[in-house]
């Protein structure tokens, strides 16, 4: 199979695109709550991090996830428990990331998100949306 006519391939760059754009608008929430607002980084990243991957399980389920079974409430609280541990993960590797190698809070908030980006893909993939080999294009 032709890997740029991939299907799986597609879903994963839309689901980059969405993850991309929300990280966009965390990190303008974290700047402004942190830095603007004065609120310490190891309060703001949680909150903007919940707030961004909101907005992100609800246009990854228009958009990347479609095909989905599961009811938009239960995918929703799938998709809330695992941003709390994506939130305490988060959190935990910025302050790692700050406090021992001195990196600039949104520079590390920057390096986390990568990782944590491709957890939440995959379990999003097989467990919450369970779309994986389903293709609706």
């Amino acid at each position: 199979m032709d890997l740029a006519r991939s299907p799986s391939l597609r879903r994963f760059l839309r689901y980059a695109l969405v993850g991309a754009s929300t990280l966009g608008f965390d990190l303008c929430l974290l700047y402004i709550a942190t830095s603007i607002l004065g609120i310490p980084y190891y309060f703001s990243t949680p909150a903007t991090f919940l707030i961004a991957v909101s907005i992100n399980y609800f246009i990854s389920r228009r958009f990347v996830f479609y095909g989905t079974k599961r009811p938009i409430h239960h995918g929703y609280a799938y998709f809330i428990i695992v941003a709390l541990l994506g939130a305490l993960a988060t959190t935990g590797l910025v302050a790692l990331l700050v406090s021992f190698a001195h990196l600039y809070y949104l520079l590390a908030r920057v390096l986390v998100a990568g990782v944590i980006g491709i957890v939440n893909y995959l379990f999003n993939l097989h467990v919450n949306f369970r779309v994986a080999g389903m293709h609706h294009e």
